[in-house]
């Protein structure tokens, strides 16, 4: 049973991983293996205090509110542009950081563009830019069928990222955080996951890019040495990173550490595995003084109690 305890293991998550990387985004693995991030730093690449969370935990919060009112496209697609015109769900009342994919769909959005048809869908619209926010679209697994819930991730991701294999990324990272949810243990999650998503994407609509995912779909991601592993900004990469540090994790820090030291799309990859290992691990797990830096912590706190109430009371 959803409640807002879980919701909000799963936000702080995303928000402490994403805050963590946020210092050292773009600096190389090798920067990463000499000077291994270990605790919640500030300022570096965009020279925030420590605790600032990036436009990856501002769009998951984005959508998380959007869902306190219930599931509609067009009102998750007007929470994106109140962040990007108002600086809504900002940590500290500015957009510091935003991918030119997001950028470009929220700007069409803005000019009339329906939410479904604003996301690219070209081959070079497949950066990680709705993978990092979809999480809180999980909370919902018990108010709808799954085929229903993996298509309302399908539309959510096509807001920003509306290409096939964008939208399939989330439908993986959603059913196995599904599983989580369910209690499952991180191995069995991850089988249970992708065999339960194999069912929809077996279909002919999904035949020209289910081979590009696998490496994940074997059930082996986890067997793969580091050296295999990448961390830039494509959807599919950040997804494998993903499930290969929680896979190797034995608590939430290990998880998002090991993300985080990866290098490259550092804030990412850490929301990425955040948001799975603050479902897995549970909110006590996470250092309470990295949550104590986290920016709007008190609101981030409220918004899992709506989220909660929502979901509860239909």
């Amino acid at each position: 049973m959803i409640n807002a305890e879980t919701i909000l293991s799963g936000l702080m998550g995303v928000c402490v991983g994403d805050a963590l990387g946020v210092p050292v985004e773009f600096t190389s693995r090798q920067e990463r293996m000499i000077s291994p991030v270990t605790t919640m730093m500030g300022y570096g690449t965009y020279n925030q205090p420590p605790g600032t969370w990036s436009d990856d935990s501002s769009l998951t919060l984005c959508l998380a509110a959007s869902l306190c009112h219930g599931y509609c496209v067009d009102d998750v697609a007007k929470s994106f542009l109140l962040w990007y015109t108002e600086n809504y769900w900002t940590p500290h009342g500015q957009v510091f950081d935003i991918g030119y994919t997001t950028q470009a769909a929220i700007n069409r959005f803005a000019q009339g563009v329906p939410a479904l048809a604003a996301g690219g869908t070209s081959e070079r619209s497949n950066g990680n830019g709705s993978l990092m926010r979809i999480l809180p679209m999980a909370f919902l697994y018990e108010t709808v069928s799954f085929t229903e819930l993996i298509t309302q991730v399908h539309q959510v991701s096509a807001i920003t990222h509306g290409h096939l294999r964008s939208q399939m990324a989330c439908g993986i990272y959603i059913s196995i955080a599904v599983e989580l949810l369910q209690g499952a243990n991180l191995l069995t999650a991850y089988h249970q996951g992708i065999n339960s998503i194999q069912k929809i994407y077996s279909q002919d609509k999904y035949s020209t890019e289910i081979h590009l995912f696998q490496r994940v779909l074997s059930g082996e991601i986890a067997q793969l040495p580091i050296e295999a592993i990448y961390s830039s900004g494509y959807v599919i990469h950040t997804l494998e990173a993903a499930l290969w540090c929680i896979l190797h994790s034995t608590s939430y820090s290990t998880a998002v550490l090991k993300a985080v030291n990866l290098g490259e799309d550092t804030d990412t990859t850490g929301a990425v595995v955040g948001g799975l290992a603050g479902i897995y691990y549970g909110l006590d797990d996470i250092p309470h003084t990295w949550i104590e830096q986290i920016a709007r912590r008190q609101d981030i706190i409220n918004l899992a109690n709506n989220l909660a109430m929502k979901i509860c009371n239909g």
